[in-house]
């Protein structure tokens, strides 16, 4: 059963999924919205001039944090003096000349795994998900094949293989960290750049704003594909959460190498990092039923961050352990099961409020049978979910961790990335750029977000504010 606030939000009333799935369809009147939210309104990000800073700026930011964890001690270095900045950008340099040049080695790592994961991706079997309709495509849906489960147990497997028969050193990861990083932004550029002018040259772009960069930083595609792999959905697992777990197991390695076992913190780490990816690839037929696939585009915004952002700025802390001794880090007995617990909690309400609203995304197109994947937590499928029928036609959720906050499973993610950060405490600051980076991106996103929201839904929108009154944390914000 469906429960449903009419469009007066005077009375509740139950409908059987399945009826209100065959009702569900976009109004006359949520089309003209549709129609005018494809389309260019106006630029975000600070236009092409703040793209263009970006674009620049993430790149040289990377190198910077890198060099400061691996070869100063986890210091924000900077020069002596103003006289002193032309020899300091020189040391900068000779660091990244020698130690992050984009070698044969790092290209031959980096596209093996580009490669394999493709591979993986066109030949394993999966479950068959069908997307939400899209209004670009006059709300065509499209199906998905969700084998990234069985590529994850294939990818593990293979580089356990590989590991202990000597022919692919894990530790080898993390030891040309810097030589792989750079090597995945050229990938990033290369990917990002092709992929605009593929579009354009096929005729297939879309909401485009007629300059240049700003086109390609926003990107021109919406489901760019090759055969059934989606290559979006495809990037934004396959590449940067591998890469992630693997840094970690590589940290680990090293470690055990190193030191004949493997912190505490390290093992939080690989915990965490397994976590994440586990999810994505169990819950992968939740993906298509989210703004990433339905509405953003991919453009350098996404692919690059897909391709080197992610899985090169995300796991710092592990970078720092690799590279230090233990007892830069260590901590009690009670604080390391504060922390642990503390993850797995949060790990707990974001997969099962992410789990809660595709379902119910599910449960409104007719879809009421799931995958049992592991590990499947409770509360992730509400059976009698509440929702607000919307004038556009769409439904939204109050049901679940859904009454509480608009974006519930934002706050489960940041404190599960504020976690990954605090994993080192304070030997330094450079793992924390993770939990502040993400938390300005999604304020960024959410008021992106809620403003759209505000268009299609008009008046049904307030009247699911007034009920769902928190943005973040309930009672608070």
């Amino acid at each position: 059963m469906v429960q449903s606030y009419g469009s007066t939000g005077s009375e509740l009333r139950q409908r059987s999924v399945d009826a209100s799935a065959k009702s569900l369809t976009t109004t006359d009147e949520g089309r003209k919205v549709d129609q005018l939210l494809d389309e260019h309104q106006t630029y975000e990000f600070g236009g092409p001039a703040g793209v263009t800073a970006m674009m620049l700026g993430f790149p040289m930011l990377m190198y910077y944090l890198w060099i400061c964890l691996w070869f100063y001690d986890g210091k924000l270095v900077y020069p002596a003096s103003f006289e002193d900045t032309v020899p300091f950008l020189g040391k900068m340099w000779a660091h990244i000349r020698d130690d992050a040049s984009p070698n044969a080695y790092a290209w031959k790592v980096y596209t093996g795994l580009v490669i394999y994961q493709l591979f993986l991706a066109l030949v394993m079997p999966g479950y068959q998900q069908e997307g939400l309709p899209v209004p670009s495509l006059g709300y065509k849906t499209l199906m998905y094949n969700c084998n990234a489960l069985y590529s994850l147990y294939a990818t593990m497997l293979t580089a356990a293989a590989l590991h202990y028969y000597h022919i692919f050193r894990l530790t080898e990861i993390i030891d040309n960290y810097g030589h792989i990083m750079s090597v995945a932004m050229i990938y990033g550029f290369a990917v990002s750049f092709g992929m605009y002018f593929i579009t354009v040259a096929a005729g297939n772009e879309i909401r485009m704003s007629g300059n240049f960069i700003y086109d390609v930083f926003m990107g021109a595609c919406l489901n760019p594909r090759i055969g059934s792999v989606d290559l979006k959905m495809w990037a934004e697992v396959r590449i940067p959460w591998v890469i992630v777990f693997f840094l970690a197991v590589s940290g680990g390695c090293h470690q055990y190498e190193q030191y004949g076992y493997v912190t505490p913190n390290m093992a939080f780490m690989i915990l965490a990092t397994w976590l994440y990816l586990n999810a994505c690839a169990k819950g992968e037929e939740c993906i298509p039923q989210t703004w990433d696939m339905y509405h953003e585009k991919w453009g350098f915004m996404v692919i690059f961050w897909n391709f080197a952002g992610v899985p090169f700025t995300y796991v710092y802390s592990v970078v720092y352990m690799a590279s230090h001794d233990p007892s830069n880090y260590q901590f009690s007995t009670p604080t390391y099961v504060v922390l642990f617990t503390t993850l797995l909690t949060a790990y707990y309400i974001w997969d099962t409020s992410m789990s809660q609203k595709s379902r119910f995304k599910m449960q409104t197109q007719g879809i009421t049978t799931f995958r049992n994947t592991f590990p499947q937590l409770p509360g992730g499928t509400l059976k009698k979910p509440e929702f607000i029928q919307t004038a556009h036609g769409n439904r939204l959720l109050i049901s679940g961790w859904w009454r509480y906050s608009r974006k519930p499973n934002y706050v489960a993610d940041w404190t599960m990335s504020f976690c990954w950060g605090v994993v080192i405490g304070s030997a330094t600051m450079i793992p924390y750029f993770y939990s502040v980076f993400f938390i300005t991106v999604l304020i960024h996103r959410c008021g992106r977000d809620f403003e759209r929201c505000s268009i299609k839904y008009g008046k049904d929108w307030e009247r699911y504010c007034s009920i769902v009154r928190y943005k973040f944390i309930p009672g608070i914000y």
